[in-house]
């Protein structure tokens, strides 16, 4: 298959190849919208165009294109969307840096996965180098990516990807605080209800709780999703002496609220509650007291990371933790049964 020509881009984002060649050489300026540039990368993305640039980059050049790449089905531009926030700091930075960003958005498989890699193999050669962000992630290809010396980082810990770069969250302060807050408003017995996943940010969240019940003296009682149902939820927790609960993950707080409210359980006067995530504006329980990622912070701290990576400053794997907020509000942590 021959090489996409700047006609191929122009026609494909309905553009000159007079806008195409002033975003290939960095010179859109003013004169070219941002709505026209992002289309005409979306275009080079979907094409998977490989500017001359790239060949000048291996000799030590560079285009100053930034990519994305997630492994989400979508891309994270609804507020709504978990990663949404980590993202608009991505893209912050990246202006305040004075990069363009490229978000591979032709990286999608027929059913429905995305790879780094298509028919004509690494397609993120199109940028100097690519943060890589979606829950779903597939190892065996970023460890592929770090073996071809592609710089990249991965927003958020991954233990089994030591060779990776990446920047994640440091649960266990946070955490440690949620379980101290119980303790003081009077709770011993604590219900930790785990989600669906079961990736390094998860163990971490579950690790720290565990050693700071048995460090406070408390008890622990754990709990699946998957096995939460009205019969074996907050109700049987109230009977067996569980004064509150802590649930790892956002998606999961409103199936507990509802199962408090259909078997009348009262949140928090009989079970306080805590989630270890945000909850999105827009659900039933996001007024319950819960932990703050700084999502747009960290987005911010991944892109100024790679950039000192392709800089020379950070080695190609380095990795750290970036603090989660402890600011937890009170509204739904209360004393023991205040009936």
């Amino acid at each position: 298959m021959p090489k996409p020509s700047q006609r191929d881009i122009a026609e494909r984002a309905q553009v000159s190849q007079t806008a195409v060649s002033l975003v290939l050489n960095g010179k859109a300026g003013v004169s070219v919208s941002a709505a026209t540039q992002a289309r005409i990368r979306r275009a080079m993305a979907e094409l998977n165009y490989v500017p001359d640039a790239v060949a000048r980059s291996l000799r030590g050049g560079r285009n100053d294109l930034i990519g994305v790449h997630t492994y989400e089905s979508v891309f994270p531009v609804g507020p709504g969307d978990y990663f949404h926030d980590f993202l608009v700091g991505i893209e912050e930075r990246a202006a305040e840096l004075g990069r363009d960003l490229v978000l591979f958005a032709s990286t999608q498989r027929p059913d429905g996965r995305r790879s780094i890699y298509g028919a004509s193999g690494n397609r993120l050669r199109l940028a100097d180098g690519t943060v890589v962000i979606g829950l779903e992630r597939d190892d065996d290809e970023l460890r592929r990516l770090s073996a071809e010396h592609y710089p990249f980082v991965v927003l958020g810990r991954r233990d089994s990807l030591p060779e990776a770069a990446s920047v994640g969250v440091d649960y266990a302060p946070a955490v440690e605080h949620v379980v101290s807050l119980l303790a003081e408003a009077g709770h011993r017995h604590l219900a930790y209800l785990r989600g669906r996943k079961d990736e390094t940010p998860q163990r971490d969240r579950r690790t720290a709780f565990s050693r700071h019940v048995a460090a406070l003296g408390l008890v622990e009682h754990w709990y699946d999703r998957a096995d939460t149902t009205e019969s074996t939820g907050p109700a049987r927790w109230v009977a067996d002496g569980i004064t509150a609960v802590v649930v790892e993950s956002p998606e999961d707080a409103p199936h507990v609220a509802e199962l408090a409210a259909a078997t009348g359980v009262t949140v928090p006067d009989q079970l306080s509650a805590v989630c270890l995530d945000a909850v999105p504006a827009g659900s039933p329980t996001s007024s319950w007291s819960q932990l703050h990622i700084p999502k747009r912070a960290i987005g911010a701290r991944t892109l100024t990371v790679l950039t000192e990576i392709l800089d020379g400053r950070l080695p190609i794997d380095h990795q750290e933790l970036q603090p989660c907020s402890s600011d937890v509000s009170l509204s739904t942590i209360a004393p023991p049964d205040r009936r």
